[in-house]
């Protein structure tokens, strides 16, 4: 793996288990294995470098649900594939977990990654619930972008659960709940 590689891997890893403010250069160096003059050979400094990070992140987690999301099967069947695919739910959503991250929030570049991928994962989740609404496979009474706002925040509540119970069991508790709530009449 090359340095800069080795570098965005790292603070990748860091951001997840320690929020920006507590992923320092010196731990990334650390980390990664590279000299402070690798890293800002390669990136102009901290932010750029986790903006880098944030970004593959966001990447690595879309092509994650698309991979759910555009399987075979009905609207139901992907939307439960995606509710139900393997998860490391003590650790939470690395996306997710951004948020709560305030120095991240503060930052117009780092929020857009994050921002843009909820927000893609709401409209790609809409056009699955709009396709079972359109097959007749949900209740008519059902709004599209509501049901996929709300399996967001399922999966999102869900590992919040999870991580403050220490046990899977919340997480799951709320997936089934909501595929309850969505199962074909």
């Amino acid at each position: 793996m090359s340095t800069p590689e080795r570098l965005i891997e790292s603070t990748r890893e860091l951001l997840w288990e320690r929020g920006y403010v507590g992923t320092s250069p010196k731990a990334i160096q650390q980390h990664a294995g590279a000299g402070q003059g690798s890293m800002y050979h390669h990136f102009s400094g901290k932010p750029d470098l986790a903006l880098a990070a944030i970004r593959r992140t966001a990447e690595e987690m879309r092509a994650t649900a698309e991979a759910s999301l555009s399987g075979d099967g009905s609207a139901y069947e992907r939307v439960a594939g995606y509710l139900l695919r393997e998860r490391d739910v003590l650790r939470g959503c690395p996306v997710g977990r951004l948020t709560m991250d305030p120095d991240v929030i503060a930052s117009d570049t780092l929020r857009a990654p994050v921002t843009e991928t909820l927000e893609w994962l709401r409209e790609r989740l809409a056009a699955i619930v709009q396709e079972g609404l359109d097959q007749g496979e949900f209740s008519p009474a059902l709004d599209a972008r509501e049901i996929a706002s709300t399996i967001v925040a399922t999966v999102q509540g869900g590992y919040v659960l999870a991580r403050s119970t220490g046990s899977p069991e919340a997480f799951d508790a709320g997936v089934r709940g909501l595929l309850a709530l969505l199962a074909p009449r």
